[in-house]
């Protein structure tokens, strides 16, 4: 039984860390999405305004 019981906790902290990793991963992939889009823009605004300053 008391093997049992560790390899139901042993699953359950894979888990719980598999579980912090995707929702970080599933964070960064939006900021990411969000700085592409941010950047598509101002490219576009360069683009259209003939500015090449940096």
């Amino acid at each position: 039984m008391n093997i049992l019981l560790i390899i139901v906790g042993i699953i359950a902290v894979i888990l719980l860390f598999t579980g912090g990793f995707v929702e970080s991963l599933n964070f960064l992939l939006w900021v990411g999405i969000i700085l592409l889009v941010l950047a598509v823009i101002v490219w576009l605004v360069r683009m259209l305004t003939g500015s090449r300053k940096v």
